[in-house]
């Protein structure tokens, strides 16, 4: 792994992580869109942690079983905070 893409991946988390509290800090009311928000962030941020920290870049079939995980999970959270606004 070189020092170039774990520098690219320390700064998006970096940044992801400023936008997570910025966005807290401004809209804490904001509800589902706040809600939702948080969860697109902290899906990106563990896609980078899997890719560069993990090296799943260099495996793409695992890589993408991950994601798709994680992309499930994400939803099931989402869905579980909107049911009971649904009833």
């Amino acid at each position: 792994m070189t020092t170039t893409i774990l520098t690219r991946a320390l700064v998006l988390l970096i940044g992801f992580s400023l936008v997570t509290t910025v966005f807290a800090g401004v809209l804490p009311e904001a509800g589902p869109v706040f809600v939702l928000t948080i969860l697109v962030l902290s899906g990106l941020k563990s896609r980078v942690i899997l890719s560069d920290y993990l090296g799943l870049r260099n495996a793409p079939s695992f890589r993408g079983g991950f994601t798709a995980f994680l992309i499930g999970f994400l939803g099931l959270v989402a869905l579980l905070y909107a049911l009971p606004m649904a009833m």
